[in-house]
């Protein structure tokens, strides 16, 4: 079974989000199921710090041994910081999706699109 941290929301696309201190910016990664579910990771593309995105639109990719999946953004927003490490070391990934392997922090342009993520339990469902 899958981990689910009870304090991240998610997405159907298996990413999760995490709030800040700050409440419109979000710390995002792929999902315990996600990495699970691609192998043995091999490859990760980040957007550049910047660079803004529409709810749903593709910021990333992360290639594995087994497929190239795309990584969709959450929520709108603008890219403040990426994980440099994960570019150095994608496999932290496989060991650490939650923790080390953050992808990127987004600046959320609108609010309302939180309410559109899913709770632990609600994924807890799609994640099996």
């Amino acid at each position: 079974m899958s981990e689910i941290r009870k304090d991240l929301f998610y997405t159907k696309d298996h990413e999760w989000v995490k709030k800040t201190a700050a409440s419109n910016v979000i710390v995002m990664g792929i999902s315990d199921f996600a990495h699970a579910s691609l192998g043995d990771v091999t490859f990760v593309q980040l957007p550049e710090l910047g660079k803004v995105f529409r709810k749903g639109e593709v910021l990333g990719t992360v290639e594995s041994v087994k497929a190239v999946s795309d990584i969709y953004a959450p929520v709108s927003g603008k890219v403040t910081k990426r994980n440099e490490g994960l570019l150095n070391d994608p496999s932290i990934l496989n060991t650490s999706p939650f923790d080390k392997a953050w992808l990127v922090e987004l600046e959320s342009s609108n609010e309302a699109e939180f309410q559109q993520l899913l709770a632990p339990g609600a994924y807890e469902s799609i994640a099996q």
